[in-house]
């Protein structure tokens, strides 16, 4: 979790959610289990306490989720911290609509949202399912966009439980994406294309992104193009005909409260955050 992050199209992670489990085909390098697995075994209790138990290697080397999913009430706190605007990926290290995060935990993440207009959060699931089932249970801030992962054309049928969500911004992650994917764009507002990066990364045909690119300026919808991906991400770059892709949709302009209002929401909505930590940043 930080208030800065290297993926091209967010500012900052918010990790109130970690651990995991694989669903589908787009998991298989997930990079948060290595992540999990190098903070489980940090020196510092505090740190370790939260990650340990989440990953482990399995017989053949590879990393893997153990089940464990944990809610960090505390971490609740950590969006009042950041006076400026960000665009805020929301539980990089899990999945917000996991089976085991309960209801009550993400009407509290929503909670927090609506509280803090300045920022836009970026949520993203592959339990396309699960979101819509518990849509109508939420109260969508303008500030909230919504996301499903759509790797390959078999995890398509996830857009349309996306499409019935009724969030501001809806939109898709293409990534990694393992193949050429054919969508329907009606209701959707953004989409991101990436091929998987990494050590084992699968092969990315660069034409596989293009050709998404055409659908959604023919559907007239936001596209943006992050990486190509493979072993090596900087040299493969981003270029897609010789240029760039970084369309988005406008970010929340609602003016930032000072410290004291930030703080006093604060800990009226996340009484069991350590103020002495937690906000400490509010100055």
């Amino acid at each position: 979790m930080s208030q800065f992050s290297a993926i091209e199209w967010t500012d900052a992670t918010w990790n109130c959610v970690v651990g995991c489990t694989k669903v589908s085909t787009g998991c298989a390098n997930c990079y948060p289990i290595l992540d999990a697995l190098r903070m489980g075994a940090n020196p510092n209790p505090k740190i370790s306490a939260v990650y340990s138990g989440l990953a482990f290697k399995q017989d053949n080397g590879l990393p893997n989720w153990t089940g464990v999913v944990r809610c960090l009430p505390d971490r609740l706190a950590i969006p009042f911290t950041w006076p400026a605007a960000k665009r805020i990926f929301v539980n990089s290290q899990s999945d917000l609509f996991h089976e085991h995060v309960p209801l009550d935990f993400i009407r509290r993440v929503f909670a927090v949202m609506t509280a803090t207009p300045w920022h836009t959060y970026q949520i993203l699931t592959k339990r396309a399912e699960r979101l819509e089932e518990l849509a109508r249970g939420l109260t969508w801030p303008v500030n909230a966009w919504m996301g499903v992962s759509v790797e390959n054309q078999d995890t398509v049928w996830r857009v349309e439980h996306l499409r019935r969500v009724p969030a501001a911004v809806r939109f898709l992650s293409v990534e990694p994406m393992l193949g050429p994917v054919d969508l329907d764009l009606a209701g959707i507002h953004w989409v991101i294309t990436g091929g998987e990066s990494g050590p084992r990364s699968r092969p990315f045909d660069p034409t596989w992104a293009t050709a998404v690119r055409d659908q959604c300026q023919a559907a007239a919808v936001r596209f943006f193009h992050k990486q190509h991906g493979g072993r090596n991400k900087k040299a493969t770059g981003r270029l897609l005909d010789g240029r760039t892709y970084d369309e988005m949709p406008p970010v929340s302009s609602a003016p930032v409260p000072t410290a004291k209002e930030r703080r006093a929401t604060a800990a009226r909505l996340v009484p069991e955050a350590d103020t002495r930590v937690s906000l400490e940043t509010l100055s």
